[in-house]
């Protein structure tokens, strides 16, 4: 048991058999604060995804950002805590010291002194819990649910624990080799991103892919928005509430995390427009994202005027990114892999760069080499070391365990051809985002569906059939569906 008692200041004073010390009270609710805004993130992804796909899947895309949640606070307290963050970790991954959070409330954090240990679980749990979402998104309109549950416990115990460990445990080797990383460029986004990549491979192209049936405009873009906003409100609690602390390090974080977001945004909406002479809504959020992303790697690293660079870059980087699936044919739905595994690299880059021992040292304790600003050249080399070897330990990983789960009974991701024409929510849930529905373009046999691809089609139908859990009987006999595989 912890003995606490408090200072003059207010300040938590603690002791137990091994040691004493004092736990700051501010610090303390400024890292629980932003565990809140982080976890406001994760529905947020959800309602991002669900917003840019079709009505039919609309819905489950909500639930997975929730049952990530839950799935991954399990694996967090199981033993992914221990996993990434024991400090008798090796320089690759942790060991089962603090399995199912044993001793964890009476000591010091490994990440800060003047916070105790369980508050920075909690907070990076919910680091742990929105990089797996990330990831999923990748199965949208094509994978059953049921198996995603064992693929989130195995990705975030195989993939995201150890390249966690080797980031910001203090024994983990990109740590020790000086790797710059304040708030998750590698552990979150790099390996998220190079997973979704890894899925959309692996779970092959959606029916219809290469015809203008899914040429499709995002169904909600009022979702879109809504998803941003929990984004970019709850990064400044990811990125702020990485200095664990209620410092100037923290603020500067906050301050160049909006900028980078601002600008990124505002640059992936003009590339978009020089084509389509529209304001884009969803080019804009799009860029804010890739902005977010980039500048997580380097927030509590470098000021004000490099987080314009970083927003600029991501917005152009990303946006040109998407064009990949194009060019190698896989189908990301979402441009997971586009907007964070590369805006993941462009940050570890920027960062080693631009990374000042005058702002790391804002919080009083820091202290760095920095990068080419302060003339620490080899600092790109650790950072792009640390970036190829996350990108290729997440593609490699997420290979393996997809390879095994398809020969596990029952573990398959993959759904049928006649979940995918009927939409996910209605095969896999029975529940709905909507009351109405269109299905009549997806119901056209196979032979007639390709070939108005293959010829132009109009983009929508005519007619709409409507399937629901509000039509009545009446209605669907009156207007019977036939699926032709």
């Amino acid at each position: 048991m912890v003995n606490v008692t408090y200072d003059a200041s207010g300040d938590l004073e603690w002791s137990n058999d091994t040691g004493s010390g004092v736990f700051n009270l501010g610090d303390i609710a400024w890292t629980l604060a932003s565990t809140a805004l982080v976890w406001i993130m994760i529905p947020g992804v959800g309602f991002f995804y669900s917003g840019l796909l079709r009505r039919k899947n609309a819905l489950n895309m909500i639930y997975l950002s929730m049952m990530t949640v839950a799935m991954v606070s399990f694996q967090w307290f199981f033993w992914g805590y221990s996993l990434a963050f024991s400090d008798t970790a090796s320089p690759y991954i942790g060991d089962l010291r603090y399995f199912g959070l044993k001793n964890v409330l009476n000591q010091p954090s490994i990440g800060s002194p003047r916070v105790p240990a369980i508050v920075f679980c909690v907070f990076q749990l919910m680091f742990a819990a929105i990089t797996p979402m990330i990831a999923i998104g990748a199965v949208a309109e094509r994978s059953r649910l049921g198996p995603l549950l064992v693929f989130v416990f195995v990705w975030s115990t195989l993939v995201y624990d150890p390249i966690a460990c080797w980031t910001w445990n203090s024994n983990g080797w990109s740590y020790m080799l000086g790797g710059l990383d304040f708030a998750g460029g590698t552990p979150v986004h790099i390996s998220s991103g190079t997973a979704a990549l890894a899925i959309s491979l692996y779970l092959g192209k959606r029916r219809g892919y290469g015809t203008e049936r899914l040429a499709y405009k995002p169904h909600n873009t009022t979702y879109v928005i809504l998803g941003t906003v929990f984004l970019w409100f709850g990064w400044f609690g990811f990125n702020g509430g990485s200095a664990l602390s209620a410092n100037l390090r923290a603020t500067e974080a906050c301050i160049v995390t909006n900028l980078a977001a601002s600008v990124g945004g505002l640059t992936w909406m003009l590339w978009d427009y020089r084509l389509e002479r529209k304001w884009s809504v969803v080019g804009f959020c799009s860029g804010a994202i890739s902005g977010l992303v980039a500048i997580t790697p380097g927030s509590g690293f470098v000021g004000a005027p490099a987080a314009v660079l970083f927003g600029f870059m991501a917005g152009t980087v990303c946006n040109f990114a998407t064009q990949l699936k194009f060019l190698f044919k896989y189908d990301d739905t979402l441009d997971i892999f586009a907007s964070h595994a590369i805006g993941g690299v462009v940050g570890n880059i920027l960062t080693g760069l631009f990374a000042q021992a005058s702002v790391a040292g804002a919080d009083g304790i820091t202290t760095i080499p920095g990068g080419w600003l302060d003339h620490n050249y080899r600092q790109l080399g650790i950072q792009l070391a640390d970036s190829v070897s996350g990108m290729s330990y997440s593609f490699v990983m997420t290979t393996i365990i997809l390879w095994i789960m398809h020969f596990i009974p029952g573990l398959e991701l993959r759904c049928s051809e006649e979940a995918e024409i009927l939409g996910i929510d209605d095969a896999e849930m029975g529940e709905f985002a909507y009351d109405y529905v269109g299905l009549e373009a997806e119901l056209m046999p196979r032979h007639e569906y390709e070939n108005q691809g293959a010829t132009g089609g109009s983009r929508e139908p005519q007619h709409h059939i409507a399937t629901s859990s509000g039509e009545s009987e009446q209605e669907k006999e009156s207007q019977p569906i036939s699926v032709v595989a």
